[in-house]
């Protein structure tokens, strides 16, 4: 909760300035009754014009911190100024969440971050909005590391100097990323590039930041650095700094682990469009190659996602037609025909059949009835037609392990998908084939997701998957990573394998 201490004048003039985007500086405060008014009047002279707004959001101080900011309003009207205080403590992170929110109902186009200690130079705020108003940049960021020697020399501590060198040298290697500082809180933003991550699920604490580089990152945003000085002084400290080096490591992992597909963290973006496998051995190769023995002929490829099997199937020389209940952009110039459809409805009567083959990859642990689904499969073959489906093994080693250590949990995709409504083993998916009027022709099983889980080509990595190849031959059920299956409905053909 909040209160709104601004009163009506406030609210930013709806004066013509042309077409220059909107600017606000947030400044999150907490017990800064005695730096927040000399912050503010730090800020250049030259700039204020520029400024449309100034939001100061007070987390739940207990000094008089509120009051500063309206003494400081009260004197400087010329800059339009909001001050709110929260009725309860938020945190580091959840003060700038709240702040970014308000700033978007205001209409802001961009916003600065200030900290109202004065740690970070107000004389610098023209610096970073430069790249943002010119339109060359989504964010940007202050760092003290740019300048060789200047954080030293500003008096930043020798522990906090290596340890942000060696933070930043750490997440650099691990997000494929370059940037001079990653700790950096002065920065302004482009309010719609924000608006674009999933910055509602991100911690309250201070590894906020952190985070928001991320995903920034992830999204393929342009993030320019500028030098600013660096400053300490005798203002208090709120980091522990050993809690805030664990967080952050801990989020790298969170976010690189997420993109293999383990665990759940909703501050990581995921991405709505279902890659293809392209790698040998993988379930996506196995149904090429599974296509590629038959005569062209038209299949239907449900749950086809962006297109990227179709494309390689239509490569074979069918005609493919897609379902999906999104259309991701691109599809329709991967395949022939697109229908929207939920598969949690069933096939549609629109998508018609005398279909020669339906694919289905990674498809019916989806759905609450998989029996039903496989069921009208067989309705919209041709006489001679045959179904091929792809699906996880809970069989798999990788999640027998994490029930019998008493650890299961959803993860970002794989197996134990979070968005998964069925698991099957081998047994449980002949049954319910079976029980699906359907039969199995051929079962075949794929290894683990290297591509995936790492694109090293190196000698390790090579023998690695030899080691899972040949456990997957040995013992499938417990190695094979996902099943297979060529089916047909019942007395629609012999069986020619059945594994």
């Amino acid at each position: 909760m909040l209160q709104d201490l601004s009163g009506a004048a406030s609210t930013p003039p709806d004066d013509a300035r042309g077409a220059r985007p909107k600017v606000g500086v947030l400044v999150v405060a907490y017990n800064a009754e005695s730096t927040l008014q000399a912050t503010l009047d730090r800020i250049p002279y030259d700039l204020r014009p520029r400024i449309d707004e100034i939001l100061i959001c007070d987390d739940a101080s207990q000094d008089n911190t509120v009051d500063a900011g309206l003494a400081w309003r009260e004197a400087n009207g010329a800059i339009p100024t909001t001050v709110i205080r929260h009725v309860s403590n938020l945190g580091y992170g959840g003060n700038q969440k709240a702040g970014y929110r308000l700033a978007i109902e205001r209409g802001l186009d961009i916003v600065v971050l200030l900290h109202a200690d004065g740690q970070y130079a107000p004389e610098a705020m023209g610096d970073l909005l430069g790249p943002l108003e010119r339109g060359e940049a989504d964010a940007v960021f202050g760092s003290r590391m740019l300048e060789p020697g200047s954080a030293r020399a500003g008096g930043m501590p020798l522990y906090k100097y290596l340890g942000n060198k060696v933070l930043t040298a750490f997440e650099n290697r691990l997000l494929s990323s370059s940037l001079s500082e990653f700790h950096s809180g002065y920065r302004a933003y482009r309010l719609s590039a924000l608006a674009e991550l999933p910055i509602e699920f991100n911690t309250d604490d201070f590894d906020f930041d952190t985070q928001i580089i991320i995903q920034l990152l992830d999204a393929g945003k342009r993030i320019v650095e500028v030098p600013i000085p660096t400053y300490y002084g005798d203002e208090i400290c709120y980091v522990d700094g050993v809690k805030y080096a664990r967080d952050v490591v801990r989020d790298v992992a969170q976010y690189r682990l997420a993109k293999v597909g383990i665990g759940t963290h909703k501050w990581v973006p995921s991405d709505p469009e279902y890659g293809g496998k392209e790698a040998e051995g993988t379930s996506h190769t196995v149904i090429t190659g599974m296509l590629a023995d038959l005569p062209s002929g038209r299949v239907l490829d449900l749950g086809c996602s962006g297109g990227r099997l179709s494309e390689r199937i239509r490569a074979l020389g069918h005609k493919v037609v897609g379902v999906d209940s999104i259309e991701i952009p691109g599809v329709r110039s991967r395949i022939d025909d697109f229908f929207l459809g939920d598969l949690e409805d069933g096939i549609a009567e629109e998508v018609g059949g005398d279909y020669d083959v339906v694919v289905a990859a990674d498809v019916i642990e989806h759905v609450r009835d998989p029996e039903r689904l496989l069921r009208q499969m067989a309705e919209v073959l041709s006489p001679t037609g045959q179904i091929i489906i792809s699906t996880p093994n809970f069989g798999h080693w990788y999640s027998r392990g994490r029930v019998a250590a008493g650890a299961f949990d959803y993860d970002r995709r794989g197996i134990l998908d979070e968005t998964h409504l069925r698991f099957f083993s081998r047994k449980g998916l002949r049954r319910t084939i079976s029980a699906s009027g359907l039969d199995i022709v051929q079962l075949e099983y794929t290894g683990l997701p290297f591509e995936v889980l790492t694109r090293d080509d190196s000698w390790k990595s090579r023998s690695a998957r030899r080691v899972d190849r040949k456990l997957v031959e040995l013992r499938p059920t417990v190695f094979g990573y996902q099943f297979v299956a060529r089916l047909r409905p019942h007395n629609a053909g012999s069986v020619t394998h059945h594994a």
